[in-house]
């Protein structure tokens, strides 16, 4: 539904008072969010830009396949810019006119960071600078 103004959504579905399909599963923003907070947990605040570009390839990029499928433009973008050969800050250069690309993936920060919002900020701009830099 995303995307979809509610009318639109009430129209298809009805009301939603639960999940719409009958096996709910993670989206593009669950596993997004995951990954970054795979990379928390792994480098903590000695992340870095080659860290999260490592696991771009490792765990995205270099796959043929795997569970980060429906991924949105900036990710699409970064992927093909990665595979490319590109690095950041060009691997986050996308033609497109908006992108929540680093938002969804900015709430492990926050919790990592709980109380120190510069650092948070710190951590979320050196994971977008690969696919979202300069956002």
């Amino acid at each position: 539904a995303e995307n979809m103004k509610p009318s639109e959504i009430r129209r298809r579905w009805g009301r939603i008072t639960g999940y719409v399909a009958e096996h709910p599963a993670g989206t593009d923003d669950t596993e997004y969010a995951i990954f970054s907070g795979l990379l928390l947990a792994r480098h903590g605040s000695a992340l870095t830009v080659a860290h999260v570009e490592k696991a771009w390839h490792q765990w995205i990029a270099d796959l043929d396949e795997g569970p980060f499928r429906g991924a949105g433009f900036s990710e699409r973008g970064t992927l093909e810019n990665l595979r490319r050969g590109l690095a950041a800050p060009i691997s986050a250069q996308h033609r497109h006119a908006w992108s929540d690309g680093l938002a969804m993936r900015a709430a492990p920060f926050g919790v990592f960071a709980a109380g120190d919002p510069h650092e948070a900020a710190r951590l979320v701009a050196i994971d977008g600078s690969v696919s979202h830099d300069g956002e």
